[in-house]
């Protein structure tokens, strides 16, 4: 098991996990608007439990998005702060792939529809498949649509499992009647992207902190003017 070290704060969930010593630690809260000023105290809190420092670490891993455009930006910063720092090699993941893992690993699905609320009637979504040896591809490529052109691309021949606040964000999705399981997976969590991270690691997958960069799929900002703004 490889020493990573994993943030998340991509969503309303902010989320810190360690894999060390054979074991891991997970730290989850619910801290929509407050991520910048809890992510570097669970992250000390996670060390002191490990007692270890960051320097330590072997790789650093984060959610890369997509996300909400403040969330995504603050795991961005806080991760190369902290990556140059401790001159750590770096692990972007995907927010919808992480829920996708947890699906995997707490439900044993290999076939998962990811849906992440982007607001403005929008969704972020892909699909994912899992094969035998432990690899995610995608069925369909990471985007942000309409609820309408998301249940268009679906795969729904292959079994699939849903994940993630987009689908009881939109009333479009329930309407269909899609042959679907829904999951309890809303959010993603840290603790899901360790195993993803320990495959890129051991496959020199890896950028430097000057290197990564936010995936927000769309250049939109999601707030509306209020009506006494110009």
């Amino acid at each position: 098991m490889k020493t990573i070290l994993a943030i998340d704060t991509a969503t309303e969930a902010c989320s810190v996990a360690l894999n060390y010593n054979n074991r891991q630690i997970v730290l989850n809260e619910l801290s929509p608007r407050t991520h910048t000023q809890r992510i570097l105290p669970m992250v000390d809190e996670l060390l002191q439990q490990a007692e270890i420092s960051l320097k330590e670490i072997e790789a650093l891993a984060f959610g890369r998005g997509p996300g909400s455009f403040t969330g995504v930006r603050v795991g961005v910063g806080v991760t190369q702060g902290l990556a140059l720092g401790a001159e750590l090699p770096v692990i972007p993941v995907s927010n919808l792939l992480m829920m996708a893992e947890e699906a995997y690993q707490r439900l044993n699905k290999t076939e998962v529809i990811a849906l992440i609320d982007a607001r403005m009637n929008e969704v972020y979504f892909a699909q994912f498949s899992r094969n035998d040896e432990g690899e995610w591809s995608e069925l369909v490529a990471e985007q942000v649509c309409s609820p309408e052109k998301a249940i268009e691309k679906m795969q729904l021949d292959r079994n699939a499992v849903v994940v993630g606040t987009g689908w009881a964000a939109y009333s479009q999705f329930k309407a269909e009647n899609l042959p679907l399981v829904i999951t309890d997976i809303t959010l993603p969590s840290a603790q899901f992207m360790l195993s993803l991270a320990e495959q890129a690691l051991e496959k020199g997958s890896v950028k430097s902190a000057l290197e990564i960069e936010p995936i927000y799929l769309r250049n939109e900002v999601t707030w509306k003017k209020l009506p006494h703004k110009v």
